[in-house]
């Protein structure tokens, strides 16, 4: 019998929502931020979403037992990972009310292949001919935006390789995803406050001088949480092959974001830049699929009675 769940249409309703969430609704909210300051916006998104993260926990049954779960070492881990996914964010707002929206939905692209790469160095996971392939491809991409540009695309690379690492490091770490959602939050959440007085003290927060920042700021938490839950569940309903397919509706809804409502530049060479992505993704799909084809024969041959 396979182990993959049986998918569900309410799977699919979660996914796409959280996908879109991030590509297309985030992107519009922080750009109703970009005179904020990207500290402040952060450390709000942090302290707003710990509610959030106590919702899900109590709903769940799991805020109880959710202390017990936590030895030095798993605290240090997730001090790590919390680490990791703060610099995500803290670099995607950046890009988004810095204009730099297309670069943003390159590094979510560019993803899937640092995180095979980032397997082949740390868990001695060797890529196949394809996924090699893929990954030449993505490089080239990569390397003709430098050469264009003058200098690397820093923040495709940082957002990749820190939401590559923060996965990598997650996989680590004993304990689901709820959980370690509000342990990331808990251990980010006086940082944050502190960030936000800091910000605060030195006259250039917004937080509290008028209602619409003031609401925007605190809505900050509510459209960090809300995709990660709604991820969360659809992880569960769908197969993992059919979530990293869905996964490339948020930079496809950024970068349409980034060109037609925020008016950014994407040139010919940009273009033919993703067109190297486009075709390592379109490799690396393939390649999955051509993996999962022989076990699900396997699977049948063991079970002709299905």
């Amino acid at each position: 019998m396979s182990d993959q769940p049986a998918e569900t249409p309410r799977g699919y309703v979660y996914a796409i929502s959280a996908f879109l969430i991030w590509g297309l609704v985030l992107p519009i909210y922080m750009k109703a931020l970009s005179h904020v300051s990207p500290v402040e916006i952060v450390a709000h998104r942090i302290l707003w979403a710990l509610p959030f993260a106590v919702l899900i926990l109590a709903k769940g049954g799991q805020l109880r037992t959710v202390g017990q779960l936590v030895t030095p070492r798993i605290l240090g881990l997730m001090t790590i990972t919390a680490g990791l996914i703060s610099i995500n964010w803290g670099t995607y707002v950046v890009a988004i009310v810095t204009g730099h929206g297309v670069e943003a939905a390159l590094g979510y692209y560019i993803n899937p292949l640092i995180n095979v790469l980032l397997a082949a160095v740390f868990l001695g996971e060797r890529p196949n001919r394809t996924q090699a392939a893929a990954i030449a491809l993505a490089a080239f991409g990569v390397l003709i935006l430098t050469v264009k540009a003058g200098g690397l695309p820093w923040i495709s690379l940082l957002l990749a390789g820190s939401f590559g690492l923060y996965g990598l490091m997650r996989k680590t770490v004993p304990v689901g995803a709820s959980e370690g959602f509000f342990l990331e939050i808990a251990i980010l959440f006086v940082p944050a406050l502190l960030l936000a007085g800091w910000v605060a003290n030195g006259g250039q927060g917004h937080f509290a001088e008028n209602t619409p920042e003031t609401l925007l700021l605190i809505g900050a938490g509510a459209v960090t949480a809300i995709p990660l839950i709604l991820y969360a569940a659809a992880a569960r309903m769908l197969r993992f092959t059919t979530v990293g397919l869905l996964q490339y509706i948020a930079p496809t809804f950024i970068a349409l974001t980034a060109v037609f409502v925020f008016g950014e530049p994407f040139g010919v060479w940009q273009g033919v830049a993703f067109a190297f992505i486009w075709a390592a993704l379109a490799l690396y799909t393939w390649s999955m699929f051509a993996a999962r084809r022989p076990a699900q024969v396997s699977v049948r041959q063991a079970c002709p009675a299905e």
